[in-house]
């Protein structure tokens, strides 16, 4: 097969005396056995997303390896030196369960600690809300978190935090992608000063796992929590370092923990896929729920910064939650209890994002607060936090189940979510509720908002120009009607207008540019397109409502709601 001058040009720098044997041997290989691998290894570099930089591991630019990681961390290293002259600079990197997070995690301690950079690296894995805790903690200046959330096998990936414990973002990421690019390999500094590295673990636990209590207890009585039957899976993942201690310290002493994931295990054995957004994830755990007669159950990913929540509906069957329902249950209850102490001001907030339920936007409006809407990822609902300092962040979430308790942590944050959730559970159940009604009555109360998403899967470069046309389709030739409902706005975060299709009226979209567009129907309907920065993918966010009089009415209307979304997929040939 013919291969582009310009991989072929990428290729022949890794097979200079810079790249150890192994990596030179492996690219051989594949230049004789597999050059379409070749290609896809080396046609881009890896680039930050909206979850950081994530991909496959293996040799070439386009992969995790040793020298992708450690040019980021030179360039990184430089952009510090840059921005805190005559400081000692500090960062804390944690990793996850993945193959190979410890040996990368060590590469990229070595290539700071060479740089004069002090590192405090965890002696084992932790998780991802864990590293963010622990940057404000030890008073870091950045932090690393080695992890590809809940990714397959083969992949592994690199997250960057600043001081605040909140992700890169612009201008900083673009800033230090800049100084990445303009590095060349052989300047990359391996050579660790293992004086500047310092292991650290229990200290910092005890410090999280008090403060994840701290924020995510809300004065359950003993027999309440004593009364909850809870299931939890860690998915063989990390939140097994944290969430049992968390929940026993609570109070929470009836938590049946699934044996088979409880190890962690990079190859995650018993799923398909080690995603709580999954059903398929939670067999096990729902299993267990039967055996044992659970109230809930919890389920969290690798990095342990996602939780799905499965609770018992009216019929006492078992049904997973949406990210928007267990972020709209959790919110409502802070937001209660906030009330309740009269701790509640016009300046106080919860946080969304664009492509999550408009309903987070109602629950605001009732308790006289504040909700920002930022783009998808945490980092935005971080950077509120950090732009609106006299403002208090009281919680929020966003539609891929994850959820973040105050500002303790500055990322989602399924360690103090799980607790959190748990307190719900206990409470509701203690007056003869349940998780699940209390959701119907907001449905009541704030009207019935229901939410679905079609995540489209196009691989390689092929598929990466298929998703980049599907969107120039949807820019270029917007659709006028969808589901006899006429579109009355555009919203297109690309070029930061919003356009009034009935008055032909364009405003400017005061939030930072990104590949994504919304479609607002007359009947209040939403439809979001947006390709993943992180994964091989394009996403479509469906939203509709109704408003119902009573829980008898609910039934009904999710039957009517299920049937507008299918016929909104159906006419914009999703399916």
């Amino acid at each position: 097969m013919h291969i582009e001058q310009n991989i072929l040009d990428a290729v022949n720098i890794w097979l200079t005396p810079t790249f150890d044997n192994h990596t030179q041997e492996a690219i051989k290989e594949m230049m004789t056995t597999s050059p379409k691998e070749l290609e896809d290894s080396f046609y881009k570099n890896l680039e930050f997303g909206t979850g950081g930089m994530r991909g496959i591991m293996g040799v070439g630019t386009n992969r995790i390896n040793k020298y992708t990681l450690g040019k980021n961390t030179q360039g990184l290293s430089d952009y510090l030196h840059k921005s805190f002259p005559n400081e000692q600079i500090k960062v804390a990197i944690a990793y996850d369960c993945r193959h190979n997070s410890d040996t990368l995690a060590k590469i990229v301690a070595d290539v700071f600690s060479a740089n004069g950079i002090k590192v405090f690296l965890f002696s084992e894995m932790r998780t991802t809300p864990e590293l963010s805790f622990t940057v404000k903690y030890l008073n870091c200046h950045a932090g690393i978190v080695l992890t590809a959330s809940h990714n397959p096998p083969e992949y592994n990936g690199y997250k960057v935090y600043w001081q605040d414990g909140g992700q890169l973002v612009p201008p900083q990421d673009h800033e230090i992608i800049q100084l990445i690019e303009a590095l060349n390999y052989d300047e990359i500094k391996f050579e660790a000063n293992e004086n500047l590295i310092e292991y650290i673990d229990k200290d910092v636990d005890d410090a999280f796992i008090k403060s994840s209590i701290e924020n995510a207890s809300f004065n359950t009585s003993a027999s309440a929590k004593n009364n909850l039957k809870i299931v939890y899976t860690s998915l063989h993942g990390t939140s097994i370092k944290s969430i049992p201690e968390v929940l026993e310290k609570a109070g929470y002493k009836n938590v049946n923990i699934v044996a088979e994931q409880a190890e962690p295990n990079g190859n995650f054995p018993t799923v398909k896929s080690p995603n709580p957004e999954e059903p398929e994830a939670l067999t096990l755990a729902l299993a267990l729920a039967e055996k044992t007669n659970a109230d809930i159950v919890v389920g969290t990913d690798p990095d342990s910064d996602r939780l799905g929540v499965a609770v018992r509906n009216t019929e006492g069957k078992m049904i997973l939650l949406n990210g928007n329902q267990s972020m709209v249950i959790m919110t409502h209850f802070l937001l209660q209890q906030w009330k309740k102490k009269n701790k509640i001001t016009a300046t106080d907030f919860i946080g969304s994002t664009i492509v999550s339920t408009p309903m987070m936007l109602e629950l605001a409006s009732a308790f006289g607060v504040e909700c920002k809407v930022g783009l998808t990822g945490f980092k935005w609902i971080a950077k509120f936090i950090k732009d609106f300092p006299n403002q208090k962040f009281i919680g929020g979430g966003e539609e891929s189940f994850g959820f973040m308790v105050g500002d303790a942590v500055r990322d989602k944050d399924a360690v103090a979510a799980t607790l959190l959730v748990c307190e719900i559970a206990a409470q509701a159940k203690e007056k003869g509720s349940s998780v699940y009604q209390e959701l119907l009555q907001m449905y009541v109360d704030f009207g019935f908002y229901k939410e679905h998403l079609i995540s489209i899967t196009k691989k390689g470069i092929d598929g990466a120009s298929e998703i980049k046309q599907m969107m120039v389709d949807l820019r270029e030739k917007p659709l006028s009607e969808i589901n006899d409902e006429r579109v009355v706005f555009i919203e297109d975060y690309q070029n930061s207008t919003a356009k009034n299709l009935l008055t032909n009226e364009i405003e400017m979209l005061n939030i930072p540019q990104s590949n994504v567009l919304i479609y607002y129907l007359e009947d209040g309907s939403k439809i979001c397109a947006r390709p993943s920065g992180t994964e091989p993918k394009i996403k479509f966010y469906f939203s509709v409502n109704c408003k119902i009089e009573n829980t008898i009415e609910f039934a009904e209307a999710d039957e009517y709601l299920d049937t507008k979304i299918k016929n909104i997929i159906a006419e914009m040939q999703l399916n």
